[in-house]
């Protein structure tokens, strides 16, 4: 019988914590997504590339709120539970509390334990993919960026700038600088004048079809000037600016261990992922704030978990039980911010990082201390 309330206590919680996680994680995802729609109208990337950036981005949210949500979805349940009288059946058929309360936090670790899964294998991965289909795109919707009395930037080595436009992609007054180096003509840049302009944007073509202009070739030596009446000018060249160089928070976690590691014993030399991360001394404290947030951050969720079960301890009809309950819900949330805030300020020294990795487990047995001492009478 033990064994069902342990097994129904803890399928309650799973229905309600996924129900919960894939709820306030789809808003978040929303929320993100519309501030990603900067690849199409800025950058000039497909939608499919935005929907494939926006979706692979969502196991980070995921991560992110796991501790959030499993605290709130606890410390609901305990309150539901003592309310409908559902703790009392746990009592009457012999169930202690400090067992009911082990079984809490053994299902926290094991949380926990998907927690850094999540942060160090899926979540990384999962947002590399990402930026790989940003790193393999081309401009897929070059009209999207093109903006009539802008400059626009938004292209590498290429500056545009539009007067007038008008039906089917034709422009007026054209302003064309072209930063790109060629080594057989070691031209410097170019700059293009047309009155007209045609923008052929498919699949297979992108480029400007030039009418009525000037040309001005910028050489090392000399400026070349030349007339036109129709030119083709390629865009399929060029690239975004946007960022293709993996974050941090993009990295494998066994490539930031193996940098901290070449780092520590000086043998950077034999560091050869560097298509991944610049590894040298200046990204130290910015690995290491990478990765306790991802391997150790977790452990908070086996102290959240226990913090919420002293709710346990007091029965609603106690007059302390409304304080208690406000007591716990504060004390949890400053947990919260604190394993969030204090992760910061840890990789700046190696007393930050023993503090930062000591309060966890100190608090966790300090708390488990005094819960045993409350049941020594009950255990």
């Amino acid at each position: 019988m033990k064994k069902l309330l342990f097994r129904k206590f803890i399928k309650d919680n799973l229905k309600v914590f996924v129900i919960i996680i894939f709820s306030i994680g789809s808003i978040v995802w929303i929320i993100q997504s519309v501030n990603f729609l900067d690849f199409i109208t800025e950058d000039g990337h497909s939608f499919k590339i935005y929907f494939y950036y926006s979706v692979l981005n969502f196991p980070k949210i995921i991560q992110r709120i796991l501790p959030f949500v499993f605290f709130i979805t606890l410390f609901y349940q305990l309150i539901h539970y003592e309310k409908k009288n559902q703790l009392l059946i746990f009592w009457i058929h012999g169930i202690k509390k400090i067992q009911l309360i082990n079984i809490i936090v053994f299902y926290s670790i094991v949380l926990a334990l998907l927690q850094v899964v999540l942060s160090s294998f899926v979540s990384p991965k999962s947002k590399d993919t990402a930026r790989s289909f940003i790193r393999n795109s081309n401009l897929d919707y070059f009209s999207s960026i093109v903006s009539p009395g802008k400059f626009v930037d938004a292209v590498e080595n290429l500056t545009i700038f539009v007067e007038k436009e008008n039906n089917n992609n034709f422009y007026e007054n054209v302003y064309l600088k072209d930063d790109s180096i060629s080594a057989d003509e070691k031209l410097q840049s170019q700059i293009i004048f047309a009155k007209t302009a045609k923008l052929i944007d498919s699949n297979k073509n992108k480029y400007f079809r030039l009418y009525n202009g000037k040309l001005i070739k910028i050489n090392e030596k000399k400026i070349d000037t030349f007339e036109f009446k129709s030119i083709d000018f390629d865009l399929s060249k060029f690239t975004t600016k946007t960022t293709t160089f993996p974050k941090i928070q993009e990295v494998p976690t066994s490539i930031l261990i193996k940098c901290i590691t070449y780092i520590y014993k000086n043998e950077l030399q034999k560091f050869k992922d560097s298509n991944y991360l610049s590894c040298n001394e200046n990204a130290i404290k910015a690995i290491k704030l990478e990765l306790l947030q991802r391997l150790y951050t977790p452990i908070y969720i086996p102290l959240i978990a226990l913090i919420t079960s002293l709710l346990i301890l007091k029965s609603k009809d106690e007059k302390e039980y409304q304080f208690i309950k406000f007591l716990i819900f504060i004390i949890v949330i400053l947990v919260i911010v604190f394993s969030e805030t204090s992760i910061r300020y840890s990789s700046s020294s190696l007393i930050g990082t023993f503090l930062f990795s000591l309060f966890p487990i100190l608090f966790f047995l300090l708390t488990y201390s005094i819960l045993i001492s409350k049941l020594k009478y009950k255990i």
